[in-house]
Order: C-alpha cells, then structure tokens, then sequence
C-alpha cells in the first residue's frame, strides 16, 4: 500500500518533502509553470500540480533510477512513486495546518534539509561541468596506460578423491578417453562437472596456490596434474592461452563516473574546509598518521576509498570461472 511505504520513507524523505511544500506555499500559479523544459504535469493535490520530474526525483532518490535516466510515467514503478509523493504532500499539508511547522524541533529539521538540498544542488553543478565525456574518456585511456594486461588460461579440470582415483583416470585420458565426459561422470566438483570441467578463462592469479604452481608453465593443449588442492587431487587440461583482454570503456564507465564524482566532492570539500573557521567543540578524535588523508564526511560510502578505474576485480574460485 502506498501510504504504508510513504511512512516508512519518511524518515529519509519526509523532512525534505516538508521543507519544499512549505516553501511554494501560496504559490501556485508559479508552480503552474514547468520546472524544467518539456516537464509534464501529472496530478493536482489542492490546487498544486506535481511535475513528472518530481516523481523521477523520487525515484532516484530510491536509488530506482540513476540521475538523467528516463521513467516512463505509464509505468508501474513510475504510478507508485506518484503516490508516494502525492502522500508526502497530503501528510506535509496537515502537518502545517496543525502548525508543527512552527514547532523549535520542526525548524531545525527543516532547516536541515534545506542545507542538505542546496549543497546537493551545489555538488551536481560542480559534477556536471567536470564529468563530462570528455573526462570519462581521457581517465579511461590513462588507466589503460597504466594497467598490466595479465596471460589468460582457458582449463577444463577433474577432481577426485584421490591421488590413485586421479592417476586412474590420467591413464584412461592417455588412452583416448575423453576429457569432458570423464568429468562429467567422476569429477566431485559440483559447479563445474556438469560442463566438462570447464573454469573458463582465468589469470593464475585468482587461482588458489596449488593450480598457479601447477600452471605456471603449462602449454596450450597439456594436461597437467594430478596435483594435491582443497578437496582432493585435480587434473587439469589447458585448452587454450591468449592476452587478457583490456575492458571497454563502457564496462568501466560507471566505475570511472563515480571516481570522478568522488574526486570532484573531495576537491571542493577540502577547498571549503580549507577557507573556512571551524572549531571542533568535542574531544579530539585520534590523531591520524602523517600523509594520511580523512574521507569526507558527506561522500557516499561506496565512494569513500574509491580505487581508480583499473582496480582488479575480486579473486574467482576455481569451481567458478572467471570469463567465458
């Protein structure tokens, strides 16, 4: 139920909904005019009209939708998030008319949000002039530069029980057997017996101790093993080797957006902080060591130590291959 979920985004929402009703209050023949080009009007609620933009700004700040993305105001999540906000202007509504507005608490937290509103305002200005595409390209490039392009392994494996199992079925292999089929039936790797054996293409890197001594320097077309790894004793074939291909600019574009938007924060933090008198009237908190820069406080969390664009990704397992 909408009202059911408008009360549950209220303590995020709720506060900043109020502070831009209160704020066009006996105003509305200037909210009768598009906010933005184009911008369409969707409802009415006593007298004032709601834009789809209000709507999109909701949904984004859901996280349902990223800033600049189109919603489709005929669709599902676009008819929920309308009465979302017709919610949230009927609750700020009685909320003035019953004067908490007027309410010390009221005032500060209103005040709040309104800071919160113009520094995000501030920010998106920033960000929009500096990540443009331009700036996405040329990180994109740097990084490129910079980036080591590692040896890739294509493998099919079996593993069993034992070192006598294994040695077994490497005669059987040696005799024309094939290799996907043997893994198909006598591999104990669940994630990868019903494909053959196969991990896909990898980097020795990712790969437990075991298979990266083992296929240090292992041949296209080798079979390698057995060899002793968690779970029992492995036989690996290589099927094929090539260069680890680079990724493309629009797999690394969102993860370059968000470093350039953190750095972008970061910069006019520092700036601000910088030319500004702040006194801390609590206790000092430990002392950081020398060289050591602190995050800014406002920067999102998944921001905050943001590695560049050509950061590794997370090990894969074995039983999981990395690419296909």
């Amino acid at each position: 139920m909408a009202l059911k979920t408008s009360f549950r985004l209220m303590g995020v929402l709720g506060a900043m909904a109020c502070a831009l009703m209160i704020a066009s209050c006996g105003q509305n023949k200037v909210a009768d005019k598009p906010p933005e080009p184009g911008d369409t009007a969707v409802a009415r609620v006593n007298g004032q009209v709601i834009w789809a933009s209000d709507v999109k700004r909701e949904a984004v700040a859901q996280g349902l939708i990223s800033e600049g993305e189109p919603l489709d105001i005929s669709s599902e999540v676009f008819r929920q998030r309308l009465d979302e906000v017709i919610d949230q202007k009927l609750l700020a509504a009685e909320a003035t008319k019953r004067k908490l507005d007027k309410d010390p608490l009221a005032q500060r937290r209103l005040a709040a949000a309104r800071e919160r509103i113009l520094g995000d305002m501030l920010v998106e200005g920033v960000v929009e002039k500096a990540v443009t595409e331009d700036a996405i390209r040329k990180l994109y490039a740097e990084q490129q530069k910079l980036s080591k392009r590692s040896e890739e392994i294509r493998a099919r494996q079996i593993l069993v029980g034992s070192q006598a199992e294994a040695e077994s079925i490497k005669k059987l292999l040696a005799t024309g057997a094939s290799f996907d089929a043997l893994a198909m039936e006598r591999s104990t790797d669940q994630a990868t017996r019903f494909n053959g054996g196969d991990l896909g293409y990898f980097t020795l890197d990712v790969m437990p101790e075991a298979y990266g001594v083992a296929l240090k320097d292992a041949q296209k077309g080798a079979l390698i093993g057995p060899f002793a790894a968690e779970g029992g004793w492995v036989l690996v074939k290589v099927e094929d080797k090539r260069v680890e291909e680079p990724i493309t600019l629009e797999a690394a574009r969102p993860q370059i957006i968000r470093f350039l938007t953190y750095d972008q924060v970061r910069d006019i933090l520092e700036k601000l902080r910088g030319s500004a008198k702040v006194e801390m009237m609590i206790g000092k908190s430990q002392e950081l060591p020398a060289g050591s820069a602190q995050e800014p406080a406002s920067a999102p969390a998944e921001l905050q130590g943001a590695a560049p664009a050509s950061a590794p990704p997370p090990a894969a397992q074995p039983a999981q291959p990395a690419k296909k």
